[in-house]
């Protein structure tokens, strides 16, 4: 049984979201909140990520069934750059403490770049079919999808499977070429639970449980969709075993305000993994690691 939180677990200056809001993440899965960041905060965050040569030099591919690669650029923590603002600002940490009940900590944050004509789909999965594999014992776990370019369908936008939370972990394996969740038991779920297309503008973010199944199509548009994806774990779930994502380390939160003002300095973050030898890449790359 998952833990809701309650409407006086944390105090009102921490709860950014309403009850109603609360409600329909609890019930769908995911929630949409519509221009969480205003356009001066994503101009910043847009011009940054296009031009930030360390954060494009450590990107890898991952090929969907039809050969196209949706290019990844992943880190652990979240540093004083740009990047890092965005995950430790207040209405984002503050929602997903909410949404959870409880202090959470930074679990990673990827970049996807998902190019014109060229940008690759992503399997049916759950982000905890994953992350189970590394030591987390409990699926309180979310993640936070920030739109740096508009989401469309012709653009690959996320795909949510409403409610399907509540199946609890499904098996993950190869499947296409990428790790996702067992397709026999997909099928099944889409006949029974309705598949959101979840269009976004610039600024929109989208909160996702741990367990609720989604994927993404190709970007057959002359568009990118680029997007930032910032994951959280609670402290009381502490992975029981060192892996290649941080164990419970304290998240510094910093004002909202702290955005505009770190976006008018370099950007810098000396975690990037390398597409080399990282351990992360690796798992999702070899079967033999995420069987």
């Amino acid at each position: 049984m998952y833990s809701v939180v309650k409407p006086d677990a944390l105090a009102d200056n921490t709860r950014p979201l309403s009850d109603d809001q609360l409600d329909q993440f609890w019930r769908d899965g995911f929630l949409m909140v519509r221009g969480l960041f205003d356009r001066e905060e994503m101009g910043l965050l847009l011009t940054t990520a296009r031009q930030d040569q360390e954060m494009l030099g450590h990107k890898f591919g991952m090929k969907d069934r039809g050969g196209l690669a949706v290019k990844l650029s992943l880190w652990n923590h979240p540093g004083d750059d740009l990047y890092g603002t965005f995950g430790r600002c207040r209405r984002v940490v503050d929602s997903c403490e909410q949404l959870l009940g409880g202090e959470v900590y930074h679990y990673h944050s990827k970049m996807i770049l998902k190019e014109p004509r060229v940008g690759g789909a992503w399997e049916w999965h759950q982000d905890y079919g994953y992350w189970y594999k590394n030591g987390c014992l409990l699926p309180d776990m979310v993640s936070c999808l920030i739109a740096l370019d508009p989401a469309t369908r012709e653009n690959g936008c996320i795909q949510m499977m409403r409610g399907s939370h509540r199946m609890g972990r499904i098996e993950h394996g190869m499947y296409g070429g990428q790790t996702g969740a067992d397709p026999e038991r997909v099928a099944e779920a889409m006949k029974r639970m309705e598949v959101v297309y979840c269009d976004a503008d610039s600024g929109d973010a989208l909160f996702f449980h741990g367990n609720t199944l989604h994927c993404s199509g190709p970007n057959h548009s002359e568009k990118p969709r680029w997007a930032m994806i910032c994951c959280y774990n609670t402290k009381e779930n502490d992975p029981y075993k060192k892996h290649h994502h941080p164990n419970y380390t304290p998240l510094k939160k910093v004002d909202d305000s702290a955005i505009k003002a770190t976006g008018k300095r370099p950007a810098k973050n000396d975690s990037f993994m390398d597409p080399d030898s990282d351990e992360t890449i690796k798992a999702d790359k070899e079967p033999a690691a995420v069987e």
